[in-house]
């Protein structure tokens, strides 16, 4: 019996979600989500009673990139203009009426600090309207824009926090190469530096605890993994551990608001697990569980009182299902699929792979073999992440999906400086772009071919950001490795990467220099890991895609090794879009840009 998958469309991979990322309203009675109009992402709300929907944006140019609930009546939301992520924050009512941007300005970056849950007029927003590279806290009415600078960054904070009540009393600084923690008992008060660590070691503000008195903190201070404490303000220590796992970081931590209780923490193995400290929580996750079984299940939000909350399952083969789920009646409401379109029968598995370095590292990944092929001899797509400091996970990834249902295995791998695996696993990354991060890489593609999962002769690389560096630096370091070769969004030089970097980036400038390399003390280092100074040694066919807005990987990165490859006498095929940033957003560049990357492969690995 044939159990390959049919070939679908394209478009249907890649098209905008039918609905997506609902919230509840605070009350219960309203359901909030994003939907596509005019092929944009807008906010649209949706009444739980009369079940009437009313669209509450009308971006046309770019869509909406979230939003939250700020009162019963009123939501807010944030876009930016063509990908520059220079973010604006706009409230309007469920009706549609008082539509106001909140931070009007040009060429400035507005990020939410505190949506104020129990202030139905304010929310504290940072703005770098002072001053480009630092964001200064400002108390905003939703309803008319009037703002006040509620504290003013000295010039090295990088980080505010509130209490439960709303108050700014904490703030984090980095100077690059070390960072503290600021303390005030009352905004009226100055803040104080409380700890200060090397930037390798992390404490991180949580939240308060709920008498407002201490902090809870995500933890590596004397440890390899992290974990989650009580965090004694006074004497600046952790006191009480939460929560530690012995194979991997622990940083998520579930609270109810109402209860005042921690409810659960969150982590990731391979997939995501979830460790409950509350019975009432734990017991509403084992009724989910039963009633929407081969999924995993998550809430994303519930109402004030606790007694509704929007549910949403996934896998790797499901984009998602939303419910409005009644919790005093235990009654669920099916809100729609996120792809109604695609049948998950005909999805591939992601399933979780380790295989070991040539220095012995154990180095976690995904492996997607097209559905219904016996696993042997394939054409492998291999896509290193972004980041770097980041990390893969398992779930339902629409490009992985595509390229599977073309016919090519798909491998993804958390090399060394991936993050979720401890401070050891991150270390060991600085000043290894290119060298044994790259080597990890390499390992994991000679480990699918030792295994006889790949076709030697039909390995691509692709990558977006990072993942774009990882991409060059194999065509250029491995050049026998790899048929061809795809640039999304890439570094090509680490040297005019660094010069390039973002404004408000310039507090983590000495920390970048340490953890990459500095461009003058480390300039063998970095020259030797620049794909553009090496690119004598390329030789497979390479496709570049770029944003032209893109603040963090500006376009003459991706501009320079194109101009360099051409003299060179190779020909590369190379896609930019004037209307994006580091990533394609709108759904037609989406298109062009996979459109492009299926003739590319077909062509050169088949």
């Amino acid at each position: 019996m044939d159990t390959r998958a049919p070939l679908i469309p394209m478009e249907d991979f890649m098209r905008n979600p039918e609905k997506s990322s609902f919230q509840i309203s605070p009350s219960g009675n309203y359901i909030a989500f994003m939907k596509p109009w005019k092929t944009r992402m807008n906010v649209f709300v949706m009444d739980m009673t009369t079940k009437i929907e009313k669209r509450l944006t009308a971006s046309e140019a770019r869509g909406i990139y979230g939003f939250t609930w700020l009162t019963n009546n009123r939501i807010g939301y944030v876009k930016d203009d063509g990908g520059d992520e220079n973010m604006h924050f706009y409230a309007v009512n469920i009706d549609g009426t008082n539509e106001i941007d909140l931070t009007p300005f040009e060429n400035i970056q507005a990020r939410i600090i505190d949506d104020l849950e129990d202030d139905p007029n304010n929310v504290i927003i940072g703005l770098n309207k002072r001053n480009p590279q630092i964001h200064d806290p400002y108390r905003v009415n939703i309803n008319d824009g009037t703002m006040e600078m509620i504290a003013e960054n000295p010039g090295n904070i990088s980080g505010w926090g509130t209490d439960h009540n709303g108050k700014l009393r904490i703030a984090t600084t980095s100077d690059g190469v070390n960072a503290s923690i600021l303390y005030r008992d009352k905004e009226t008060d100055n803040f104080e530096t409380i700890l200060t660590t090397d930037f390798k070691v992390s404490v991180s503000p949580l939240f308060f605890t709920f008498d407002n008195k201490n902090l809870y903190v995500a933890s590596n201070r004397g440890r390899d993994k992290t974990g989650i404490f009580e965090f004694d303000i006074k004497n600046a220590k952790e006191g009480k551990l939460i929560f530690e796992h012995d194979e991997v970081d622990v940083s998520g931590l579930m609270y109810s608001r109402k209860r005042k209780v921690l409810t659960g923490v969150s982590y990731t193995v391979s997939k995501q697990d979830i460790v409950f400290f509350d019975s009432w929580r734990e017991t509403i996750q084992q009724k989910l569980e039963k009633k929407l079984p081969g999924y995993e299940v998550g809430i994303t939000s519930f109402s004030k009182d606790e007694t509704k909350a929007v549910v949403v399952t996934y896998s790797d083969k499901s984009a998602g299902t939303y419910y409005y789920y009644d919790i005093e009646q235990d009654k669920l409401i099916d809100l729609g699929k996120v792809s109604p379109w695609l049948n998950e029968d005909h999805m591939a598995e992601m399933k979780p792979i380790k295989y070991k370095s040539r220095d012995g590292l154990t180095i976690h990944g995904y492996l997607t073999l097209p559905k219904g092929s016996n696993g042997k001899n394939l054409p492998v797509v291999v896509n290193p992440h972004g980041g770097p400091w980041a990390r893969d996970t398992w779930g339902y990834r629409p490009e992985i999906q595509f390229l599977a249902n073309r016919g090519y295995a798909v491998f993804q791998m958390n090399f060394r400086g991936s993050t979720g695996y401890g401070k050891e696993f991150w270390e060991i990354s600085f000043k290894e772009w290119g060298k044994s991060m790259q080597d990890d890489i390499t390992d994991g593609v000679n480990w699918l071919i030792d295994e006889g999962i790949a076709d030697p002769d039909r390995i691509a690389i692709y990558g977006a950001s990072y993942g774009g560096y990882a991409t060059l630096a194999g065509l250029a370091f491995t050049p026998d490795l790899y048929a061809c070769g795809i640039d999304y969004v890439g570094v090509s030089s680490l040297f005019t990467f660094m010069e390039s970097i973002p404004p408000y980036w310039e507090l983590y400038r000495t920390m970048i220099y340490e953890m990459v390399g500095h461009p003058e003390k480390d300039k063998e280092l970095l020259a030797s890991s620049s794909p553009l100074l090496h690119i004598d040694k390329i030789k497979a066919p390479l496709f570049i895609a770029q944003g032209a807005n893109d603040p963090r990987v500006v376009k003459s990165e991706s501009d320079q090794i194109v101009e360099a490859l051409k003299s060179a006498g190779i020909d590369v095929p190379y896609m930019v879009k004037d209307d994006e940033g580091h990533g394609f957003y709108n759904e037609e560049n989406q298109f062009d840009f996979y459109r492009e990357m299926e003739k590319f492969l077909k062509k050169h690995i088949g």
